[in-house]
């Protein structure tokens, strides 16, 4: 909490001294209220654009009977992914730290009437007893007064079922003092989600690939009736939780001193045309297991609404060692001042020669295959291996392979026409090959950037799935979650299982600990199917 300044002995103050303390206090006063009007007026944007997609798509879907019609389709299902992302953001911005404008916004949001639990769903009751055992006041005896009731509804593999939370209260039968146990905290205020939902519908749409209106539809098949826009309002509180543990998980990938980098476009919603912007998604994987490394490995994405070089500068700030990736040429800032240096990816090189291959049958790509395959196969043999002694080997064995290669890629220039794809491969390699032989002068670099290539499949799924991000905020969100998701896959752990054990816990955690709750530390408690990695 900010420290507020302490107001002047006003009895000492002269006229002209108090004059001008009351024009300073007015000028915050009006200063603070134009803030509150601005976010007020930022909500009211917001929701009036929900109402409006509302009736858009309710307009759209009148129309469409018949014969179905693919681009009505389309547009149905572009128009729910905008609005998932809308309430998914004002929900996150309402579960920031309270302030008098959210605060209110909340109070509104809790009046709306709330449709009971399903009946037909089985209960499970928890009885919470308060820790007295005496009256507290007295010391005499408690007695049955009466009891609180509420309901979560939860999900567990498979099916749903019902939370009822049921909280005695006690009265003592000397004094009239009444106890009762504390209401437990939820992941969400005043939410009915309980955390192993919640887990299971931020799994399904950023590992599964199912947006929150299609999990509403297969919901609703179990007679469950969930709308679309109370799964955005869970899927927001939840990014907010979670934000000081994706704080965490970035700073341990940054303080490795090798990372693997690369980004992936993310089409996105832009605002106002209803038409779709290049956003991206950059990751950055820390994964030293290869040279047997005791190191959990963890990846971290981040979102940018561009591929400007100033974003992987502004990433890698804190990160000192050896990048390993692509030719991309905004990393070059990163590399300026030598705080960070390049180790180039064999695999992009040999990805071009295989394209050659497979469309033309060429001989020089063949060959080039051959070669790249042999310095693979010294690779799969010193895995696990420790730094030194893959320093050692390659030194031996994979440094003769590659200035064998060079040679025969100079030589083969002279004898190709200076416009053919086979040349931009080779000079694509040539300029690159200071970088390409790092990795033989240090056993802690590996030969390719396919870590974080790897790391991006999941992304690559999804925007085939799901076409495109809602907005820039859905885009930082689908980061965070992307990083937990991945980091848990990278550990072992089922990630529904992983969510599902943090979100339980986190409301109540000290923020200081939060380490507490990165995949490797909680995998211990985590056993059986829970740590299998889905």
């Amino acid at each position: 909490m900010s420290e507020r300044a302490a107001l002047p002995d006003l009895d000492t103050l002269n006229h002209e001294a108090l004059k001008a303390l009351i024009i300073a206090q007015h000028a915050q006063i009006l200063f603070k209220n134009e803030q509150l009007l601005s976010k007020e007026e930022q909500l009211a944007s917001r929701d009036e654009e929900i109402e409006r997609l509302k009736l858009l798509i309710a307009k759209l879907r009148r129309m469409h009977f018949g014969r179905k019609s693919e681009k009505l389709d389309w547009q149905i299902e572009q128009l729910e992914l905008k609005l998932d992302e809308l309430e998914a953001s004002r929900a996150q911005q309402l579960a920031a730290p309270p302030a008098p404008m959210a605060a209110s916004a909340v109070n509104r949001a809790a009046k709306r009437g709330r449709q009971p639990l399903p009946a037909h769903l089985p209960r499970e009751t928890h009885k919470v007893l308060p820790k007295q055992e005496a009256c507290p006041d007295c010391g005499g005896a408690l007695k049955p007064l009466g009891e609180d009731v509420s309901e979560i509804l939860e999900y567990v593999p498979e099916h749903f079922k019902v939370i009822r939370q049921v909280r005695p209260k006690l009265a003592c039968a000397c004094c009239d003092k009444i106890v009762q146990a504390e209401a437990a905290s939820r992941p969400i205020e005043r939410g009915m989600a309980g955390p192993g939902l919640l887990a299971h519908v931020l799994v399904s749409k950023y590992c599964d690939h199912l947006p929150l209106y299609r999990q509403s539809e297969i919901y609703a098949r179990d007679g469950v009736e969930l709308d679309r826009s109370t799964l955005a309002e869970w899927v927001g509180g939840c990014s907010r939780l979670l934000e000081p543990l994706v704080e965490a998980l970035r700073r341990h990938v940054m303080s490795a001193e090798k990372l693997h980098a690369d980004d992936t476009p993310v089409p996105v919603l832009a605002p106002g045309n209803g038409k779709t912007k290049t956003g991206r998604l950059w990751t950055y994987v820390r994964d030293d297991r290869p040279w047997g490394d005791q190191t959990p490995p963890a990846v971290w994405f981040a979102y940018t609404p561009d591929r400007k070089g100033e974003h992987p500068k502004t990433h890698l700030r804190e990160f000192t060692g050896t990048l390993q990736a692509d030719g991309y040429a905004g990393y070059d800032a990163v590399y300026e001042d030598g705080r960070v240096k390049e180790a180039a990816c064999m695999a992009h090189v040999r990805r071009s020669f295989y394209d050659l291959y497979e469309a033309h049958k060429s001989a020089v790509a063949k060959e080039a295959l051959e070669r790249i395959a042999a310095l693979y196969a010294i690779e799969e043999e010193i895995r696990g291996r420790s730094a030194e002694e893959r320093r050692e080997i390659r030194n031996a064995r994979s440094r003769p392979l590659l200035e064998s290669l060079k040679h025969w890629f100079e030589e083969t220039l002279g004898k190709l026409s200076t416009k053919s794809d086979t040349t931009k491969a080779i000079r694509y390699a040539l300029k690159r090959w200071d970088e390409l032989m790092r990795f033989c002068n240090d056993g802690h670099l590996e030969i390719d950037n396919n870590a974080a290539e790897r790391s991006l499949r999941a992304v690559v799924l999804g925007r085939k799935n799901y076409l495109f991000a809602g907005s820039d905020a859905g885009g930082e969100r689908a980061a965070a979650i992307y990083g937990l998701i991945g980091t848990a896959r990278l550990n072992g752990l089922n990630p529904e299982a992983y969510l599902r054990e943090v979100l339980s816990r986190i409301a109540d955690h000290p923020i200081n600990r939060i380490e507490e709750f990165l995949p490797w530390n909680l995998a211990a408690e985590l056993t059986g199917s829970s740590r299998r990695a889905a």
